[in-house]
């Protein structure tokens, strides 16, 4: 379905630029025309950017996606005694098709103590108390961004990690293998959990991906957009918006000067290539995968957009990619925006990207076992 949008949108694109281009010769192009012309292309290029870059899904099920593990054993819980869990009370809409996370949990892991806050504010206070409480594993119910503030925590606890898959994407979860809430309560009671990477950008961790440019511009304008017209038609306005009026990012990346529209930081290498970044074969290499799109050169914008819709994104000049294990960023426009799992912050002008050696064990079912 996504390669059938985006080539959709690309035509949408080429029409309306040979109607633009064929207008011009016999009839002079008025303003509104000019801006409907480039509302429609701003649009084809957001269906097209978000079906194969926002919206892209992993072609391989969760038990063939991270066959390089390394594996740690925890002691077995088998009734899930000194577990915290925290359950986002907006969880349950992920596509686990988890209606009652809680209910399953506390079914699974009777002795496991289940907090559902009010409010997903109360989230962080909720998980600082469990980690004081003296449990020796740390879990959240929810969403990747959810996952990353359970995970800071637990960092910070020297705790192991309990993921519950019940956001809207769940991209740490499919990488883990982790599906459902009983993949979570199997891993639990068996004690089987892996070591994976932690990354950090400007001193706070992320575990799937880190960004700045206009993916934090597209993050923002969603939220602003999302309550009041749900979050996909919010993504695709947010999408339209900053390909329509964004403004690149200059910045020097290790001595190196760049202009640039997206930076991608990847926890581990992502896979497949190009700008459609959708799973990790494996979560402990030691590596940042860095994907930028260059702004420097002429009709940037336009030839970016043509090369993802046209899927040759890794060979257009305006896309780079390299893998490292540290990187250095300043902004010559002062502080940026950061991104961390799809959770925006404001970040100072100068920061640092990348791994000193920190691993955080994650309960994972082993199927190898099965």
């Amino acid at each position: 379905m996504g390669a059938t949008l985006g080539t959709g949108a690309a035509a949408l694109v080429v029409h309306c630029w040979r109607s633009a281009g064929h207008r011009s010769l016999r009839y002079p192009i008025g303003r509104r025309d000019a801006c409907l012309v480039a509302a429609r292309v701003a649009a084809g290029a957001a269906i097209g950017v978000g079906t194969r870059f926002v919206w892209s899904v992993a072609p391989k099920e969760p038990a063939a996606v991270a066959p390089h593990r390394t594996w740690r054993g925890l002691d077995p819980a088998p009734d899930g005694a000194g577990i915290g869990i925290v359950v986002n009370p907006g969880a349950g809409s992920g596509r686990a098709g988890t209606l009652d996370p809680a209910a399953e949990l506390a079914s699974g892991l009777p002795r496991a103590e289940i907090v559902v806050p009010d409010d997903p504010s109360e989230i962080p206070d909720q998980l600082r108390k469990l980690a004081a409480s003296g449990v020796r594993a740390l879990g959240i119910a929810g969403g990747d961004g959810s996952i990353n503030t359970a995970a800071g925590i637990a960092i910070e606890n020297h705790l192991p990690l309990v993921v519950v898959p019940a956001g809207t994407l769940n991209h740490l979860a499919r990488d883990l293998g982790v599906e459902t809430v009983d993949d979570a309560v199997d891993a639990v009671r068996a004690g089987h959990a892996i070591e994976i990477d932690v990354a950090r950008i400007a001193g706070r961790p992320f575990l799937n991906t880190a960004s700045f440019g206009s993916y934090v511009d597209i993050v923002d304008a969603r939220e602003d957009l999302e309550r009041q017209i749900g979050k996909w038609p919010a993504l695709l306005v947010a999408l339209v918006r900053v390909l329509r009026h964004g403004t690149p990012v200059d910045v020097v990346v290790d001595r190196e000067p760049h202009r640039l529209w997206i930076v991608f930081v990847g926890n581990c290498r992502y896979e497949p290539d190009g700008m459609a970044p959708t799973w990790r074969e494996r979560l402990d290499d030691g590596q940042l995968d860095v994907r930028v799109a260059d702004a420097a050169a002429p009709l940037a914008r336009l030839r970016l957009v043509a090369a993802v819709l046209t899927g040759r994104i890794s060979r257009s000049p305006v896309f780079r990619t390299w893998c490292t294990t540290n990187m250095h960023v300043e902004s010559t426009d002062g502080p940026l925006r950061l991104a961390r799992d799809g959770e925006t912050f404001d970040g100072p002008g100068a920061f640092d990207i990348g791994k000193n050696g920190d691993r955080l064990a994650v309960y994972t079912p082993n199927r190898e076992l099965a």
